[in-house]
């Protein structure tokens, strides 16, 4: 499977739970850690967890184990590393406050 189709496995998965503000950040040229990162906001904890499980057994079932799950206990911020994909499932005030999005959508810096 493709980074591309894994990205779009993920989106689906997300969308399937009702997942909000689902937003998809392509990574390549600004670092070598995954091809994109997506992330997603959930109405509450519960929500946090059931969509980290859908995402977890849709990519299973597609062939592509998760590499880790993170924050599997915490109420705000959940995270699925399926390789070249990374997941961030967070609240809407966690989310805010640590602002991948934006912090991630920014063009890369040059060297010189």
């Amino acid at each position: 499977m493709t980074p591309e189709q894994l990205k779009l496995l993920v989106e689906e998965s997300l969308a399937e739970m009702k997942g909000v503000d689902v937003q998809a950040i392509e990574l390549a040229g600004k670092t070598d850690i995954a091809d994109f990162m997506v992330i997603v906001s959930g109405t509450s904890d519960r929500h946090l967890h059931a969509m980290a499980n859908k995402v977890v057994e849709d990519s299973k079932a597609s062939g592509v184990p998760p590499v880790g799950v993170e924050g599997e206990d915490s109420r705000d911020w959940v995270l699925v590393d399926l390789g070249d994909v990374i997941v961030h499932l967070m609240r809407p005030e966690t989310r805010q406050l640590y602002a991948l999005d934006k912090l991630w959508s920014l063009p890369p810096t040059r060297e010189h």
